[in-house]
């Protein structure tokens, strides 16, 4: 798979912008601040419908205009589609698929899927629990797209559950009447049953990545492992290894009702994949805080690669989007992930200087200045 076209229109610095792109391996090279990472950041988010770098769709329309448009022509084989998202922020976002405006946003996932390596990657080793999180959750999404729907859902849910909570906290903190919560009982249900199977997609991920990750790291750092993933619930027990979603539920189920009264009194819900984790070990110690800066560049890089691999050996090969990684990297990493990415359907580069990106990385330059990408 492969974008052959994309097309922005008040989509962050360019008013306008309509970029040709072949497969093989591409370079946006520019000055900070001039665009480059605008680009590849639209692909992303018509992969994911969110981008890496805000958390919020209002900075990415351009200063003075109303709302932005992204839209990118797919090639899969011999087919091909035409995938639009309009920005409105404030307001519910609109998309089309081969000019239909009969879909919801969520219905363009899986039509593009990406894998980005970014510097915000050391977050995945060395930030809080919520990125990491958030990279099980976009993998599991890119690999069963339905799974949108299931995360919208459980955010649903648990902000009913949490604004329930409050309420009762608040009125006990104020000497009021005790609230009737009987109605708990109806949410604690519908959060277990979309929080099961969440909890058993990233379980099966990371089962599933687990090997992976061990090959990429042992290529990226030979020597320098092993890596293990582990999964660690909030709700206590053994979280590890694919389960059922009946067990997953009656197990979430009885997780709440041990800690209701502590829920009650703080007013959150204290336990459920929202405040999960994902181990991530360095032979026998946590990364976070024990691996070195390399180890730590080593440790990120080879999840990307293993998150790679598995949507590869799944039938649908990622765009890869290496956006400004090189220069965060020493010589001997950036000329190892460039041999790993370089044989890649269609892979976006993006760097302030073009002497950052190793020679085999070869392929089609842009430049990009002001607004303006040219091919060089």
């Amino acid at each position: 798979m492969h974008v052959t076209h994309l097309s922005l229109a008040d989509f962050r610095s360019y008013a306008r912008a309509e970029v040709p792109l072949d497969p093989g391996v591409s370079v946006f090279v520019g000055a900070n601040g001039q665009g480059k990472t605008n680009l590849v950041e639209a692909v992303g988010y018509l992969a994911t419908l969110g981008s890496h770098r805000v958390s919020s769709d209002a900075p990415l329309v351009r200063i003075g205009a109303e709302r932005a448009v992204i839209r990118a022509a797919v090639r899969q084989g011999e087919r091909q589609q035409l995938v639009e998202l309009e920005l409105n922020p404030g307001r519910a976002n609109r998309a089309r698929v081969n000019r239909s405006s009969q879909v919801r946003p969520r219905d363009v996932l899986g039509i593009i899927r990406t894998v980005l390596f970014a510097p915000e990657d050391l977050a995945l080793v060395k930030g809080d629990p919520g990125e990491r999180r958030r990279f099980l959750d976009e993998l599991i999404t890119a690999r069963s797209p339905r799974m949108a729907g299931v995360r919208s859902d459980y955010d649903r849910v648990l902000k009913q559950r949490n604004t329930l909570l409050k309420t009762a906290a608040m009125a006990r903190r104020h000497g009021g009447r005790s609230m009737d919560l009987s109605t708990l009982d109806v949410w604690d249900q519908h959060l277990a049953r979309a929080g099961a199977e969440l909890l058993a997609q990233r379980l099966d991920l990371v089962a599933t990545l687990q090997p992976l990750a061990v090959k990429a790291y042992e290529q990226l750092a030979p020597g320098g492992g092993p890596v293990t993933l582990e999964y660690r619930g909030s709700a206590g027990g053994d979280a590890q290894g694919p389960a059922g979603r009946e067990e997953l539920c009656e197990w979430l189920l009885a997780a709440l009702a041990d800690v209701r009264k502590q829920e009650i009194d703080r007013g959150v819900t204290l336990v459920g994949p929202h405040r999960d984790d994902l181990g991530l070990l360095l032979g026998r110690m946590p990364a976070k805080g024990y691996a070195s800066h390399g180890e730590s560049w080593s440790y990120a890089l080879a999840l990307r690669l293993a998150s790679y691999d598995l949507l590869r050996a799944e039938g649908n090969e990622p765009v890869l989007v290496l956006d400004d990684v090189f220069a965060e990297l020493d010589a001997r990493r950036r000329e190892r992930l460039a041999e790993l990415v370089a044989p890649g359907e269609q892979v976006l580069v993006t760097a302030a200087v073009d002497g950052d990106v190793p020679g085999v990385l070869a392929g089609v330059r842009y430049a990009v200045s002001e607004g303006a990408v040219e091919r060089v």
